[in-house]
């Protein structure tokens, strides 16, 4: 006998137990894998065929689904009524009937052509089995280790299976090698050709909330929440912070006794990273300026309509409200969801607003202001608003 049953039998539950199978799964696998041997090498191709193995004597049985008919044609495919009644007395015309066979062995090109599909099946289960398992975890850190670098993407090995990370998910400047220890979060589970793939990440919003939420027990109970978060991964992130409890500080639950919360946070996603934790407000002037912390704001002009706003501030804090490559902007421009444009005003002159003051003007249609990036040319362009606004 070319393909030994028993052993089979044998390898059937040490395959479920080394890869963590359900061994009913595993012999499902391997009976569709027989059936489809005995097919090549008793029966026909497109035969509907059964088989069951006793796993503890290694003994096989084929039920081979025949069609009750008045004329046999087609042997493989059909069974006269005479003879469907012999098998089962109650057996009538057009009915499907199971013919029991005992397979005592299989040949070599069909036992061969088992072990391949077994093989494929089994990754195809093992594969199903891990999309399920990670699937409940989609949305939360996990534990990992860098298992190889190839290029820009990395492999994550995640215990039971493999993730990669792709460059767009990494932290900017981080600097990764085979064996290092990471948390990551798990973003998706994909179905792809060669079976699922979890595609990982540290780069994303979600991390960063992950982190607080385990340094800030206050978001478990409740009493603290993060309303929105920015983020430049390995360069500077902005989060605005809320409190549903009066007389709790957010910003100073989410910093912690001097600064362990957040330094635990900066621990993890590295020290040139930059985290600005702001209060929210549900008044898009109040939440400008604090997103623009540590800039201090002289006014807000605001158009509702087009979600766009300009910033009026002092001279001296023009390159404060802009940051490096225009950081600072950029970001409290994705946390409030307004698109700001910044404007330097003389504070010296009796004209312009006093730089310690924070307005509101809601119009249908605003002045239309370049984002100039000479200062002279903001200058000019702010007074034009202004004179326009004062008329």
């Amino acid at each position: 006998m070319d393909l030994d049953m028993k052993q089979l039998a044998v390898a059937i539950r040490t395959i479920a137990e080394e890869k963590n199978l359900p061994e009913d799964s595993v012999k499902e696998v391997v009976e569709q894998a027989l059936a489809a041997a005995y097919r090549r090498d008793y029966g026909d191709r497109e035969q509907e065929i059964r088989v069951n193995m006793n796993l503890n004597t290694g003994d096989i049985d084929v039920y081979i689904s025949k069609e009750i008919v008045e004329k046999v044609s087609n042997p493989a495919y059909e069974m006269s009524l005479k003879d469907a009644q012999v098998r089962r007395k109650n057996a009538q015309l057009g009915e499907t009937i199971e013919v029991h066979e005992k397979a005592e062995e299989f040949g070599r090109v069909a036992a061969q052509t088992a072990k391949q599909v077994i093989l494929q099946r089994l990754r195809e289960a093992e594969r199903e089995i891990i999309m399920n398992e990670y699937q409940d975890k989609i949305g939360t850190v996990i534990n990992a280790t860098v298992a190889r670098v190839e290029g820009n993407v990395l492999r994550i090995d995640l215990g039971k299976a493999q993730g990669i990370m792709p460059k767009s998910e990494q932290i900017q400047g981080e600097r990764y090698y085979p064996g290092q220890r990471l948390k990551v979060y798990l973003k998706d589970v994909e179905r792809g050709f060669r079976g699922p793939q979890l595609v990982v990440s540290r780069g994303c919003n979600e991390f960063i909330e992950w982190l607080f939420r385990a340094e800030v027990p206050e978001m478990e109970a409740g009493a603290v929440t993060i309303k929105g978060i920015a983020r430049e991964a390995g360069v500077r992130t902005k989060i605005a912070v809320s409190s549903t409890v009066p007389g709790v500080d957010p910003v100073g639950t989410f910093v912690g006794g001097h600064g362990t919360r957040v330094n635990a946070v900066v621990s993890e996603v590295g020290e040139q990273e930059k985290i600005d934790i702001i209060v929210w407000s549900d008044d898009s002037v109040e939440y400008i300026t604090q997103a623009l912390s540590p800039t201090k704001v002289a006014k807000v002009i605001i158009n509702e309509k087009d979600k766009k706003a300009i910033v009026q501030v002092p001279e001296d804090q023009l390159s404060i409200a802009i940051g490096k490559s225009g950081q600072n902007v950029r970001l409290a421009s994705k946390l409030t969801g307004y698109e700001l444009d910044i404007a330097a005003v003389n504070t010296a002159s009796g004209n312009q607003a006093d730089a310690g003051a924070v307005g509101k003007i809601e119009t249908a249609e605003l002045p239309k202001v370049p984002r100039l990036k000479k200062k002279n040319e903001l200058e000019n362009s702010l007074l034009e608003a202004i004179e326009e606004h004062g008329e």
